[in-house]
């Protein structure tokens, strides 16, 4: 995958690894859309980046998808790379009933079911395209999940299921599908859940996992694991049940 002179919209592009994302694709000389909930993040992402482009969109939402794809289309013509980022993470106790699932009721539809409408919105423009790549954030926890947080692994691990469909539908074509495959990344992802569990790993930078996808991505690496992951997905293939374990003591 060439990494300069490419037209990239990234979704949950204000924050954590979307802006350390944009911010790496900017330094190779592409041109940076980013989209998110939130406009004053937003602003904030373009006073620090000023040649970011931006736009509001909610990806759970899919008037905004529908508004997101027509916009970029139609003032981005050259959009060949969509960065499916957008994601939340909740601790989800199903001892309790419906109370966490009443609670947070937009995990699904931010991490999955907008990842995959603004795919399908987006995969036959991107096959015009001479040279294209669709690709998924998706976490070392679609390997092997954290207990706490079931409905944002199971997400991910249908991220991990799609992406392997999707690279086999598009072979043929001019887009690659890329996967990202995270570990803990210091981020605001999971809303403090690690501060409340106890939990003193931190994990890696933003700018680190943004560092190594584009190393990926220049070496054609369609599945990249990032840091730890690399050995995870080792592991959780030759004793799944030992690193479940370790995942959820």
């Amino acid at each position: 995958m060439k990494l300069t002179d490419n037209t990239i919209l990234i979704t949950g592009g204000a924050t954590g690894i979307g802006l350390a994302l944009a911010s790496a694709f900017l330094e190779r000389g592409n041109t940076v859309i980013i989209c998110g909930r939130r406009e004053s993040k937003l602003r904030e992402a373009q006073a620090s980046f000023p040649g970011l482009h931006t736009r509001v969109c909610d990806v759970s939402v899919r008037e905004d998808c529908q508004s997101l794809y027509e916009w970029c289309v139609q003032e981005f013509p050259r959009l060949n790379v969509l960065v499916n980022n957008a994601g939340i993470q909740r601790e989800v106790d199903f001892r309790k009933g419906t109370a966490d699932l009443d609670e947070h009721s937009d995990e699904v539809e931010i991490n999955l079911s907008g990842l995959i409408y603004l795919s399908a919105l987006f995969v036959p423009h991107l096959m015009r395209q001479p040279a294209a790549a669709l690709c998924q954030m998706s976490s070392g926890l679609a390997l092997v999940p954290l207990a706490a947080a079931p409905i944002y692994c199971a997400t991910k691990a249908a991220v991990h299921s799609l992406s392997r469909s999707l690279r086999h539908q598009l072979r043929d074509t001019s887009v690659q599908v890329f996967e990202i495959l995270p570990p803990i990344v210091e981020t605001d992802l999971d809303g403090g859940a690690r501060e409340r569990r106890g939990q003193t790993d931190r994990g890696i930078s933003p700018e680190a996992v943004a560092d190594q996808t584009l190393k990926g991505m220049d070496k054609d690496e369609l599945e990249i694991a990032v840091g730890k992951v690399r050995a995870l997905r080792i592991a959780s293939r030759v004793v799944p049940g030992k690193m479940f374990g370790v995942m959820n003591k």
